[in-house]
């Protein structure tokens, strides 16, 4: 069974779990380290990938798959 937790890494590499498991033997896990964003970052992020979206967004093709929740 795989169980997602969410966790910390400190500065010298340490997890710690947000939560308390209940290992009843050793297990394996991998780590995903998510970057930081700050709300000014998330919004530069979006302003930047927006005209680029917009022409898949933006297309014929997009509106006739959509069209139907209309």
């Amino acid at each position: 069974m795989f169980k997602t937790i969410e966790a910390v890494i400190d500065k010298e590499g340490n997890i710690q779990p947000l939560e308390k498991l209940n290992n009843k033997s050793t297990k394996r896990a991998l780590v995903t380290i998510l970057d930081d964003f700050d709300d000014d970052t998330v919004q530069e992020t979006a302003i930047l990938s927006e005209a680029s979206l917009a022409e898949s967004w933006n297309s014929k093709e997009e509106d006739d798959a959509w069209g139907h929740l209309q």
